[in-house]
């Protein structure tokens, strides 16, 4: 088990943290290489030796930000309370940086069906990806967009490639929702601290930025709805208005399911995109090879093994992106 447990978190280290978190990079390549930290994440479920929840768990119970041998000490020592937390907690997330890369999806559906939005996220954690119409944008190279008549606003920076239809102005939302296994309360000092603490070391602006969504959940609550997303998907698209367009969407969340749970979301999706009984959207955005079984997928090449996402319109892909938002490839 181990050598799994080892090779999970040396990838983690080359893939996703190289370049974007030299903390983690360096902390996830040495616990990689330690057969006491090893030995015991191995005493967990493999779902929950996951890097991003250990290392969360860690940074929830204030583990100094130092060298690997301050945080392998803090680790042996700290282990039950780190293990407490990896079995009760799970790694959600909650970048509303990641609006950026959906807003121009977001703006072109609304436009195309000639209605306001009713959003639908599967996976919301604390529902600030609810809110793209409540953030401001700083595209680069692009414009800048921002909520009518208001200033103290989240600023989501994202950097550009590709012809990417940006909207002239920000897509009406008239209702949201979401569903999550363990749905996070934004006025909960407890959840708040947790989703900071995912928060990756030397992403101070991510952290501002996550302070800044959460007291815009605070002001205006979504529905958020416990349970399993397979189950709960269609109630919640039947309460959706009728005179909205109902956009489903996720990210970053398809992973946590097996693959009979991957294939009957993505078959549900496939057959609501294709029904015009009543209009519903799809947007996927996913690390490669998440959602298999639909058309426009390209391959993913040695190349692009780089820790970027794929965003996918209705089971076409759209854009490559960076996980938390912070850029957009435009296919």
């Amino acid at each position: 088990m181990s050598a799994g447990t080892a090779e999970r978190y040396r990838r983690f280290a080359e893939i996703e943290a190289r370049g974007y978190s030299p903390r983690y990079e360096a902390w996830c390549t040495a616990i990689s290489e330690d057969p006491a930290v090893l030995a015991l994440l191995d005493t967990l479920p493999p779902p929950r030796r996951q890097p991003n929840l250990f290392l969360g768990a860690a940074r929830f119970l204030s583990v100094p930000l130092g060298d690997y041998e301050d945080f392998r000490s803090f680790v042996l020592e700290q282990w039950d309370s780190i293990e407490e937390i990896m079995l009760h907690r799970s790694t959600q997330t909650n970048e509303a940086g990641r609006c950026a890369v959906l807003l121009p999806s977001l703006a072109a559906i609304s436009a195309h069906e000639g209605r306001p939005l009713a959003l639908i996220e599967a996976g919301a954690s604390a529902g600030a990806c609810l809110y793209p119409d409540r953030y401001a944008y700083a595209y680069s190279p692009g414009p800048e967009l921002r909520p009518p008549g208001v200033s103290a606003v989240p600023v989501i920076s994202c950097s550009v490639s590709g012809d990417v239809p940006f909207p002239a102005s920000l897509p009406e939302v008239l209702w949201r929702a979401g569903v999550d296994l363990n749905p996070l309360d934004a006025g909960d000092d407890d959840d708040a601290r947790w989703l900071e603490a995912l928060v990756w070391p030397e992403h101070h602006f991510r952290a501002e930025r996550l302070r800044a969504a959460l007291e815009v959940v605070r002001a205006d609550p979504p529905t958020l709805v416990r349970g399993d997303l397979n189950e709960q998907l269609l109630p919640l698209i039947d309460q959706a208005p009728p005179e909205a367009v109902v956009v489903v969407f996720h990210s970053a969340v398809l992973a946590y399911l097996d693959r009979a749970g991957r294939d009957r979301f993505r078959d549900t999706m496939l057959g609501l995109v294709s029904d015009r009984t009543r209009p519903v959207h799809w947007l996927s955005h996913e690390g490669y090879g998440t959602l298999t079984g639909v058309t426009g997928s390209p391959a993913q090449e040695p190349e692009e093994r780089d820790g970027r996402f794929l965003l996918q319109h209705n089971g076409h892909a759209i854009a490559r992106t960076g996980p938390h938002g912070q850029s957009i490839e435009w296919l």
